[in-house]
């Protein structure tokens, strides 16, 4: 039995990820999560054989999700479900350790197929994402400059992303379990490495890089 374990922030679209999976006799969603942290927590308390993640939800997005767990628990295979084709969001997913990208106009069974691969330790990439377009594009971004969020800490990343949607520091401190000056100085030392000066300059930043989504 392949447990699975949802984190995504629309209950109606966990529900149907949930109905979709345990139709199959071989698979068990074993518990879900609405935004990143809880997916982070979720994750590492019930420990599934795979998690299927969001690429953009509160807290933290499916990006940097993937990157916390690859670094607790390699062992969980991670899908990235998102609606983004774009080749760079692929790779930074593969780079973070994630094993499947699925994309949410994709055919059902492309999940299921991609929960039954990377829980087997394969790569699954839904059609019409391959790895030799993905291979091409990390060719070329690689002569680029390097993304500057790389310095930067789990919990920097994570403070970043609630700071971004509009958070305080006292309540970034609430939401993560640390004090308000731990907070502060997180975000202190993540606008010096990023080399922002101010919320407007940390926000441009956000949308630019994809951590955060305009509200449409």
């Amino acid at each position: 039995m392949i447990k699975i374990a949802l984190a995504d922030d629309h209950h109606i679209v966990r529900q149907g990820l949930r109905a979709l999976l345990e139709n199959e006799p071989d698979f068990t969603v074993v518990g879900e999560a609405g935004d990143g942290i809880e997916g982070v927590e979720l994750a590492e308390r019930l420990n599934p054989d795979v998690l299927v993640v969001d690429l953009m939800m509160p807290g933290l997005n499916g990006l940097d999700v993937t990157l916390q767990l690859s670094k607790s628990r390699p062992q969980i295979g991670i899908i990235v479900l998102s609606m983004y084709s774009n080749e760079a969001y692929v790779l930074e997913a593969l780079s973070n350790g994630a094993l499947g990208y699925v994309l949410k106009d994709s055919r059902p069974s492309d999940l299921l197929d991609a929960v039954r691969q990377v829980a087997s330790g394969r790569q699954f990439l839904s059609p019409p994402l391959s790895l030799p377009a993905i291979e091409s594009y990390k060719a070329k971004a690689d002569a680029a400059q390097p993304d500057k969020t790389g310095p930067l800490t789990i919990r920097e990343r994570e403070v970043l992303h609630l700071a971004a949607e509009g958070h305080t520091s006292p309540q970034i401190a609430a939401r993560l379990g640390i004090s308000s000056r731990t907070a502060e100085a997180h975000r202190s030392n993540l606008m010096h490495k990023l080399g922002l000066h101010s919320q407007a300059d940390l926000i441009r930043y956000a949308l630019r890089k994809g951590i955060i989504q305009m509200d449409e």
